[in-house]
């Protein structure tokens, strides 16, 4: 097939995420004044789209708390460093079951929650994208599942397209991305409409080049896309999404180094992406832009 390359490239960046790699690397960013600091670090670096999530400061541990939220918002609303806000609606669908000889009850570390409590963070915040994970899927290792039904998915894209905010549709798989067409086929989801490809995460799409063009070809040309994958793979892919068409998103949340055995800060996973589509022969556009592609409301 022939090259679609993407000449007008934005890139996210994914700051800290909710997996445990804060112990890990010193770089991740833990508090909200961290997490704000670090997001105006990848705005400077190229990056036109920040994707936030929070953690309790003083453990790293993922959180839900309203007013984590509020505080990094409003830190990167008041610095001098614009950025598109794309916090993530993802937390509150995490199942884990006990033994394979005995899945009940529920590990008590489970955080299942319904969908106006999953969604109540973004109306307080309200950013210009936020994230709907488009299927239910076990995640990584042990009994973690994380759970996104049908009617949960419904009922948050309506959520999101009558709040204004632009959902940012993540498909770990093929049947996720069927899925995201179904969502816009109900016109739950308008134009334009925004994907996201995530490779390489037990147990979704695989991180090979025939999985990831299988899924870059089911993604409708009228459709933007962009594409991560994580750990030592996850800087091989700014190349692979603009070949593809696509756009770039790199980050802490996703891969902690940026070459072998040389941790990374979020900043220098944006600068490394920005070469990386330059040196192709593409552009990297800015907040602004982005905006206006994706008729962002910016609040």
């Amino acid at each position: 097939m022939p090259l679609s390359m993407n000449r007008e490239v934005f890139i996210t960046c994914a700051l800290t995420g909710a997996a445990d790699t804060a112990s890990t690397s010193r770089h991740v960013p833990r508090s909200p004044k961290e997490i704000a600091a670090a997001a105006v670090e990848a705005a400077k670096a190229g990056a036109a789209v920040a994707h936030i999530h929070v953690r309790d400061p003083e453990t790293g541990a993922p959180s839900r708390k309203h007013e984590l939220y509020k505080e990094v918002t409003d830190r990167i609303r008041q610095a001098d460093t614009d950025v598109v806000l794309n916090i993530t609606a993802g937390m509150g669908g995490d199942m884990i079951f006990g033994s394979a000889e005995q899945p009940f009850p529920l590990d008590p570390t489970t955080d299942l929650v319904g969908v106006s409590e999953r969604f109540s963070h973004i109306i307080e915040c309200a950013p210009e994208i936020c994230t709907l994970d488009c299927g239910t899927m076990n995640f990584k290792l042990g009994d973690y599942v994380t759970v996104h039904t049908p009617s949960t998915l419904r009922a948050l894209a309506k959520m999101m397209t009558d709040f204004g905010v632009r959902p940012e549709m993540e498909v770990f798989d093929t049947g996720h991305l069927w899925f995201a067409k179904q969502l816009v086929e109900e016109g739950l989801i308008e134009d334009p409409v925004l994907v996201q490809l995530c490779m390489g995460v037990p147990w979704g799409a695989p991180n090979d080049l025939n999985t990831f063009m299988a899924m870059v070809n089911s993604v409708p040309s009228n459709w933007t896309f962009s594409v991560f994958a994580i750990g030592r793979d996850a800087m091989a892919y700014p190349a692979a999404a603009v070949l593809a068409g696509g756009n770039v998103r790199v980050g802490l949340e996703d891969n902690l180094y940026v070459a072998k055995g040389q941790l990374a800060t979020n900043g220098q996973l944006v600068e490394k992406a920005v070469n990386v589509v330059e040196n192709m022969g593409g552009r990297i556009i800015g907040p602004d832009e982005v905006r206006r592609k994706l008729k962002l409301t910016k609040r």
